[in-house]
């Protein structure tokens, strides 16, 4: 067994809305780029056209990086061909995998292209993620609600390669199995319209009509973030760390991949049986602080332990970083506690008496007296956070941060003329020859000098020299429009031999008649088409209930399923039944929803009344 062969490969995987945020990501040193495709991918606001995934894939692609499209909705039947289409163009455009949801696209014609089961499709049960493997995926995205004890069972039973979110905004239920959007307000998230009813207030009563959490965000959850857990994800086989933020900024995207990229290269690093999964190095020109970008507060999520602290029931926005509690509280400014520094600009934030969270702009700074816009409510002992840096907002603005692949020169003499070899990180190389006169220098102690600084002036390409050297009988002079010339060339042969050495994949799927885990199907399988019928039916399905965005009626449906749990939350957890205040039930402004707890799984399920 050769040397390679022991190796891992780890993908740090960001996400980009555009092609302007997906170049962004590889710049700050993401190993792949997931983005929506043109339509029927399950953030609608963030598709891309084929031009631009065309141009992400080109740009990709010179760093040996991966672009993967999501086109992970929920399919119906009049929408097939033009998927089928989709995909067709997709993969014409280089793309390196789709990542899918409507297991209807197996029982069409599809084009080479390796498929990643979403997590939408609900990859928590082992028998599911086998079932995927055996029928052709080539990585599933997991649920977000495994622990990492669950993580090495599956490992220990699958070959499948495993994909893990690593940070960003969690939905509080279980990835494909919400249907609360679609129940409230018609807009489903299966088919990339949600409209985050986990974000809204909610009150919680007993059975009597007693009120024990009154308009507070219950099912709106801290932001994750498992960058503490990175080798523990490692060692129970996850080989690609995925990064949630199709919607965020480029800010985000810079701020958050950059400090990725640097955690998980420190620990590349101390193991040689650990190698990045592209090339180059990323030089980040600022300090990368995922606190001083968009965060409501950071949970590790049921990584370990279940824990109260996942959620986040006074705000669904972001809070940002923590500074510290007010000191001193004066008619228009105060003083606090803390080591950080503020500026004239900085977003500011706080909880007042009634928890309800109070944002205002500091309009000046005076030693430690903070002046901000707004001054009301704000009380002494308050905890104050910054939720907008200004310093650090135009740092990412102004960013000049590259991502260089490594190069070795070779200048040297042959019979008629000179060469230049060239060689990357890689190991790509090439070589550029000129026939010409040799004439011998008259300052050899300089012409050396002139042609190696010459030759590494590789301004804005995506290269840089790490060593060059010269070898030849005695110095010889060399025009400066000649070395020029073969730099030019050398840099412009080793790009596209790059990309012509680029190994993408392909992969057919071949079906098969593996036999899916369960004889009968409800709603929650959200089989919206035909085809998706046709898939279940062959590999062994006998009873399919439509999606539930097909349903006419939907009353006593659940329309969420989740590890969150409110009686845990409350204190009110025995593992068992609570006759004297249950059911729960939450109410929003318009419906109200009946609570079932699964204490044997430890799950919570939200009912439509």
């Amino acid at each position: 067994m050769n040397k390679k062969e022991h190796v891992r490969r780890i993908e740090l995987l960001a996400p980009a809305k555009n092609l302007e945020a997906g170049i962004a990501a590889i710049n700050h040193g993401a190993d792949a780029v997931y983005v929506g495709a043109p339509k029927f991918g399950a953030r609608a606001a963030a598709s891309n056209s084929l031009s631009d995934i065309v141009k992400l894939v080109n740009y990709a692609h010179h760093y040996w990086a991966k672009v993967y499209i999501t086109l992970n909705t929920i399919l119906y039947n009049d929408e097939l061909d033009e998927a089928l289409a989709l995909v067709r163009s997709i993969c014409e455009a280089g793309a390196d995998a789709l990542i899918i949801q409507d297991m209807g696209l197996l029982e069409l014609d599809l084009p080479p292209i390796p498929l990643f089961a979403s997590t939408q499709t609900h990859n928590y049960l082992i028998e599911k993620i086998q079932f995927l493997e055996k029928v052709g995926f080539q990585r599933v995205i997991l649920a977000r609600e495994l622990s990492l004890k669950q993580l090495c069972e599956i490992r220990s039973k699958t070959k499948i390669d495993l994909e893990f979110f690593i940070h960003g905004a969690l939905c509080v239920s279980f990835s494909g199995q919400c249907y609360l959007s679609q129940a409230a307000q018609r807009r489903s998230a299966n088919r990339g319209e949600c409209a985050q009813p986990c974000r809204l207030q909610y009150t919680l009563k007993d059975s009597s009509g007693r009120v024990l959490e009154e308009n507070r965000y219950l099912l709106s959850l801290k932001d994750l973030n498992l960058s503490e857990h990175l080798r523990d994800l490692i060692d129970a086989g996850v080989s690609s760390f995925k990064i949630e933020g199709r919607l965020k900024d480029i800010n985000y995207v810079k701020n958050v991949t950059a400090f990725y990229r640097q955690r998980i290269d420190e620990i590349i690093e101390k193991d040689r049986s650990l190698v990045r999964a592209s090339s180059g190095k990323t030089n980040v020109a600022f300090q990368p602080n995922p606190f001083k970008t968009f965060n409501r507060g950071f949970t590790e999520y049921f990584i370990r332990r279940r824990s109260k602290d996942i959620l986040s029931p006074y705000t669904p926005k972001s809070t940002g970083a923590y500074l510290g509690k007010v000191k001193q509280l004066e008619r228009n400014c105060f003083i606090i506690e803390t080591e950080e520094i503020l500026h004239n600009g900085d977003g500011i934030c706080f909880f007042d008496m009634q928890n309800d969270l109070r944002g205002t702009n500091i309009n000046m700074v005076e030693g430690k007296k903070i002046f901000p816009s707004e001054i009301n409510e704000l009380e002494i002992g308050a905890a104050i956070y910054r939720n907008y840096d200004y310093v650090f907002a135009k740092e990412l603005q102004a960013d000049t941060t590259k991502r260089l692949i490594a190069v070795k020169m070779q200048f040297v003499e042959i019979n008629d003329g000179f060469a230049l070899h060239v060689e990357d990180e890689n190991g790509v190389k090439i070589e550029v020859e000129r026939v010409c006169e040799k004439k011998p220098a008259k300052k050899r102690n300089q012409v050396g000098e002139t042609i190696r600084r010459q030759l590494t002036k590789l301004g804005d390409s995506i290269f840089i020299c790490e060593e060059m050297n010269i070898v030849w009988g005695q110095p010889y002079f060399l025009p400066v429009s000649v070395c020029n010339e073969m730099r030019r060339e050398g840099i412009c042969r080793l790009e596209e031999e790059r990309l012509k050495q680029y190994n993408r994949q392909i992969s057919f799927i071949q079906p098969n008649n593996e036999l899916y885990p369960a004889k009968q199907l409800d709603y929650l399988a959200n089989v919206a088409n035909k085809r998706a019928e046709a898939f279940y039916h062959r590999h062994g399905v006998e009873k399919i209930e439509k999606a539930f965005e097909l349903q006419k009626v939907t009353e006593g449906k659940t329309v969420m399923a989740m590890k969150h749990c409110l009686r845990y939350q409350c204190g009110l957890c025995t593992g068992k039944s609570i006759s004297n205040v249950e059911p729960l039930f939450l109410q929003d402004a318009r419906n109200r929803y009946r609570l079932e707890f699964d204490c044997e799984v430890c799950q919570m399920k939200i009912v439509l009344e």
